[in-house]
């Protein structure tokens, strides 16, 4: 496929906006993809792609927080793990069943997201009393977050947040960072399958990566001097406008 000057410019640009916008609230592929397809690129290759501007994205938000010491790795080696295996299941049975019972569901539990966030003004401002202790959520519920991502996608990131509110007790902008360590695991599973199978689109990927890599260190610097009262909003905005594009995919 040849790409004109204006194709990837354009590209480059929204890769940035979703990169911003990923590491603060999540949905940064919803910006991308419907872009990448609009543009021509077939919807395998436009999948593959996304990982690979994707990863970049995630990885470097996820170094950021790593030298801001808002994460530490050795505390959530395990959920890492079970998170990458859950994404490379999640890869593997996409390829095998319809996904379209999933793809019906995902918009109405964003949209319960949504509301639960904006409906909540003092969830995730300051640290929980946890729900599930780290060794329960890594095999219990990281898994499964891993699977979405490989799967499907759409809202991975707040369903990651949500979960790490809810359920470790983590205050927002330390959900939000460790939400960052887990996609970016989840990413580069599912990326490794689509390099296996050489769907990946190397070179507008590498300048949508750079723009990936420039959104996300904006969007992490914001999230540590926002902190909760920016993410929240922006995530149930974010919930919101994420289900209605899936709801018109699907009716519309």
């Amino acid at each position: 496929m040849e790409f004109t000057i204006e194709m990837v410019t354009l590209l480059f640009v929204v890769a940035m906006a979703a990169g911003c916008v990923d590491t603060i609230a999540g949905g940064g592929g919803l910006i991308v993809l419907p872009t990448m397809l609009m543009v021509g690129i077939p919807p395998a290759a436009a999948l593959a792609t996304n990982k690979l501007q994707g990863s970049g994205g995630t990885l470097v938000a996820s170094l950021y927080f790593l030298r801001k010491q808002i994460v530490r790795l050795k505390d959530i080696q395990l959920t890492v793990f079970m998170t990458f295996v859950g994404a490379v299941i999640g890869v593997w049975l996409v390829l095998q069943i319809e996904s379209t019972v999933l793809k019906a569901i995902i918009p109405f539990l964003l949209i319960g997201m949504g509301a639960y966030f904006a409906l909540s003004p003092r969830l995730g401002a300051t640290d929980q009393k946890q729900r599930l202790a780290h060794n329960p959520f890594s095999v219990l519920i990281a898994p499964f977050l891993g699977f979405y991502d490989g799967f499907f996608g759409p809202g991975t990131g707040m369903f990651m947040a949500l979960s790490l509110v809810s359920l470790r007790g983590y205050n927002l902008t330390k959900a939000t960072a460790y939400t960052k360590i887990l996609n970016c695991t989840s990413n580069v599973s599912s990326l490794l399958y689509f390099l296996a199978f050489g769907e990946v689109y190397w070179g507008v990927g590498l300048v949508m990566l750079t723009g990936q890599v420039i959104g996300s260190s904006i969007g992490a610097r914001i999230v540590l001097a926002k902190g909760a009262a920016l993410i929240r909003p922006v995530v149930a905005t974010v919930c919101f406008l994420m289900a209605s594009k899936l709801l018109l995919d699907i009716f519309g």
